[in-house]
């Protein structure tokens, strides 16, 4: 079985146009033969990395808000037709618009088009939490069983969060995409490293080795053009072209795929084996044979609470 992992630029602030860029990018990875496909975090419109250079700009938000993807809309269905045409399962991050807010969500499409998962980040990090709502409960229930196995996905700083971590893991996972923005090489200045491209590979390596599944680390890549457009030159982050960082890990950690320049659009692909998985969870099972639920266990509340219900 072969994975495909996105290293691109979106058409930033606009939907339609990243749609079919989306469709491009999945008819590629089915043509060279992979069988699933990750997309970076809000692949759809784009990264507002505008958030982090001043704390508001209502044209470019509303923009951004009016260019967010319902999930109930002609294109998503038109994503879904895709994986449908190219037999491949498909992870996409995007902006969700319910209502009149927007949130930072993921989903995952089998191979015959089905829509099986859609999660909202539980938290935003930092200052996206100016832009974006808070996940619900339900997007805990984040692993979906598909036609090449048991999918995950878990958004950007979600990564850092050892609780969610450890829920995704026990939903035994064989696949994980990890979502992520352009993340930068770190410039040696005050931001933290925790930021930067060499530390959030870390993180998805370590996520391998602990949960004993497969990563696909996708990352967006920004360019000049787009720092203009967003006005992010003088910020701390998001202010120099590139930012691709994408990767395949085994599930022991070792990285299967060469590195793309940062600045480059495309896409990485590695053959994988489930069999991997089975082999590296008899020697450690996180959730299983390693575990000990009667001295340490986890306690979570996946229902979703609606502002108006019912008592």
């Amino acid at each position: 079985m072969k994975a495909a992992v996105v290293q691109a630029e979106p058409v930033w602030f606009d939907l339609a146009k990243t749609v079919e860029k989306t469709c491009k990018l999945i008819n590629e990875a089915a043509s060279n033969g992979a069988q699933i496909v990750a997309f970076p975090e809000l692949w759809l419109p784009g990264y507002p990395t505008w958030i982090w250079a001043r704390l508001m700009d209502l044209e470019m938000s509303v923009n951004y808000i009016k260019n967010s993807l319902r999930v109930d809309s002609e294109e998503m269905q038109a994503i879904k037709s895709c994986a449908a045409q190219n037999n491949i399962v498909v992870c996409v991050g995007f902006s969700e618009l319910c209502g009149g807010s927007v949130y930072i969500a993921q989903c995952t499409i089998d191979s015959n088009g089905e829509l099986l998962m859609t999660r909202r980040k539980l938290k935003p990090f930092h200052i996206e939490r100016t832009m974006f709502g808070d996940g619900h409960g339900q997007s805990l229930n984040n692993v979906a069983s598909t036609t090449v196995g048991r999918v995950g996905q878990l958004s950007c700083g979600e990564h850092f969060n050892p609780l969610l971590n450890f829920s995704t893991f026990s939903q035994g996972e064989d696949i994980h995409c990890a979502a992520w923005p352009c993340v930068p090489t770190h410039s040696g200045g005050p931001e933290p490293y925790s930021m930067s491209d060499e530390a959030v590979a870390s993180i998805s390596r370590v996520y391998s080795i602990q949960a004993q599944c497969y990563t696909l680390h996708s990352t967006t890549v920004i360019t000049e053009p787009s720092i203009e457009q967003m006005r992010t030159k003088q910020a701390t982050v998001f202010n120099v072209p590139g930012g691709g960082n994408a990767k395949i890990f085994a599930p022991d950690g070792r990285q299967l795929t060469q590195d793309l320049p940062a600045t480059e659009e495309g896409m990485v692909m590695a053959d994988i084996d489930l069999d991997q998985v089975t082999m590296n969870k008899a020697l450690l099972d996180t959730c299983g044979h390693n575990g000990r639920p009667e001295l340490l266990w986890l306690g979570r509340d996946s229902l979703e609470k609606p502002s108006v219900r019912s008592s």
